[in-house]
């Protein structure tokens, strides 16, 4: 099973970088296949500890993809020397065990050292999901047929329609027009 997280870790210097990422959970803990190069390897590679993030918070996944940094805060973690997201629903604060090198997408098993729980989950919404969806086709754009793109956002402009708040519209016009700036760039 992969769960959609935010993952934060912080450079040799203590720098801290947000990154959206899918981790696939394993016994114990989580595996970690950013791609290469990112400043989210790096980071693992050289602290060797990381924070995953639970937020129902679309617009940091869809500002990280599209290229909108948000001023999204960070709070210190309970045991390791890494942020966190200040406003998580809950985090697992993680150690890397071992790395399977590639030369695309190494493999970093990491083990759960500490859980916190921070606020009650709301429940589902399925503008939340939609707008998930739509980030991630917009880091597969390169990948992606342009009629495949429109099929898919069509279907999911559905439920943004019937069920957005304000965050989830305010994202979703951010991929939009990162989708529409891709075209642009490509036909000049």
């Amino acid at each position: 099973m992969i769960r959609e997280t935010i993952v934060t870790t912080r450079s040799a210097s203590g720098e801290p970088h947000i990154a959206p990422m899918g981790a696939t959970v394993i016994e114990g803990g989580y595996l970690l296949q950013p791609f290469r190069p990112s400043r989210t390897l790096d980071n693992l590679v050289a602290t060797r500890i990381a924070v995953v993030n639970f937020t129902d918070d679309v617009r940091i996944f869809a500002g990280c993809v599209v290229g909108r940094r948000m001023n999204v805060d960070v709070s210190k973690s309970v045991y390791l020397d890494c942020p966190r997201l200040s406003d998580a629903i809950a985090n697992d604060e993680v150690t890397v065990e071992r790395i399977e090198e590639d030369p695309h997408r190494p493999k970093i098993y990491c083990k759960t050292y500490y859980r916190d729980n921070h606020k009650r989950f709301e429940g589902m919404n399925r503008a939340k999901a939609a707008v998930l969806e739509a980030a991630v086709l917009a880091s597969r754009l390169d990948m992606l047929t342009d009629e495949k793109v429109d099929q898919e956002m069509a279907y999911l402009a559905i439920a943004v329609e019937k069920t957005a708040g304000p965050d989830e519209l305010e994202a979703w016009g951010w991929v939009q027009e990162a989708i529409a700036e891709h075209r642009r760039r490509r036909a000049s």
